[in-house]
């Protein structure tokens, strides 16, 4: 007997799904409420906040459970089986990790983290590429604090050893770092199937991403794709059956999707 199987595709949305410049989605938008009729689960799972994935839902027209803030917060287990939590929240809360790093890390590093919170407005919507309301959503953290480093290779790998001992982490994205909880998009994804597994046990997972900080999200996939980044370049990928496209987000996203999807039909 044929088993059939539930798919949950996690993916990264900057880059990934949404245009890296425009954030933009328009092209595949009908491709996306295709899928979800067809009961394929799209999980949005990336560094962005609530309120930002929200309104991508929204655009959207659809209610879609998500990740939050690198893996901080699962949000929407419920929409997949009413028995499931509303939420899930696997990370201490930013003025935690505020006053862990302060404690930590030297002063000579410290001053090489310029935290977004801290900046104009002008200078904020230049990293970020947003204004105004857009703006206020990607500044609004609960679990995650954004800078800029503007040390050298080695500081920076001796400030990442520092807060590692500390049980924190920096999450590498392709606009800013994140100081994180010892969370990522991996552990959260593998705490979010897990979930999903006590009701459903045939459960295959895509993983969507297009940068270093979901590389951890792609190895621990059934099917890991990574879509077109020029500002991305591996020489070796460490991951089994990759999926790779040459055309960047939006359709870039659509393409390995497919792909993954005539795999699974394969299997």
């Amino acid at each position: 007997m044929e088993k059939i199987y539930k798919i949950l595709i996690f993916t990264d949305l900057d880059g990934s799904l949404l245009h890296r410049d425009t954030f933009k989605f328009d092209h595949i938008k009908d491709y996306l409420k295709q899928l979800l009729s067809k009961g394929i689960f799209i999980i949005p799972n990336t560094s962005k906040t609530e309120k930002e994935i929200l309104e991508f839902n929204n655009e959207l027209g659809s209610s879609l459970p998500h990740i939050a803030e690198n893996g901080a917060v699962i949000k929407g287990l419920d929409l997949l089986n009413s028995n499931l939590p509303k939420e899930l929240i696997l990370s201490k809360e930013k003025d935690n990790l505020a006053k862990i790093f302060e404690k930590s890390v030297p002063d000579n590093l410290q001053n090489k983290c310029k935290w977004l919170s801290k900046m104009d407005k002008n200078k904020q919507s230049l990293i970020f590429g947003l204004k105004d309301e857009k703006l206020k959503m990607a500044l609004d953290r609960k679990y995650t604090i954004p800078f800029i480093f503007e040390g050298n290779k080695n500081e920076k790998k001796e400030l990442s050893k520092i807060v590692k001992k500390k049980g924190l982490a920096l999450q590498e994205g392709g606009r800013v770092i994140n100081l994180t909880d010892k969370v990522n998009k991996a552990k959260a994804l593998q705490v979010f199937v897990r979930f999903f597994k006590k009701k459903n046990q045939n459960v295959k997972t895509i993983a969507v991403g297009d940068n270093y900080n979901d590389l951890d999200m792609l190895k621990i996939s059934d099917f890991p794709c990574l879509v077109f980044n020029d500002k991305f370049t591996l020489d070796q990928i460490p991951i089994n059956d990759l999926i790779t496209t040459n055309k960047p987000s939006p359709d870039g996203w659509a393409d390995v999707i497919k792909m993954a999807l005539v795999k699974i039909n394969k299997n």
